[in-house]
């Protein structure tokens, strides 16, 4: 009897915490403006590393802001497949 009360105690312990860790894993992350996001936050997005986001900041600078998130693929090395992947983590406000 000890034991089968300390197995039920465990296993209701263990779904409290899992129950808990799933609301903070299930958080929303607020999408990254890449009109005015440095270089750290934009390799934060799916397929962009410290490169291309030098080359997202040198682009907007050189050529004007992003309006669309098709605009990305004017970076050299963005395609269609990255710009998916991020199209909902990114805005253009």
């Amino acid at each position: 009897m000890n034991m089968t009360l300390k197995a039920m105690l465990a296993a209701l312990l263990l779904s409290v915490s899992l129950g808990l860790s799933s609301g903070v894993m299930a958080q929303e992350v607020a999408p990254i403006n890449v009109n005015t996001a440095d270089a750290e936050l934009l390799a934060e997005l799916p397929g962009i590393g410290p490169s291309r986001a030098e080359a997202l900041i040198e682009e907007r600078e050189a050529n004007g802001a992003f309006e669309s998130v098709e605009d990305l693929e004017r970076v050299s090395g963005i395609g269609p497949a990255t710009v998916d992947r991020m199209r909902e983590q990114v805005t253009f406000e």
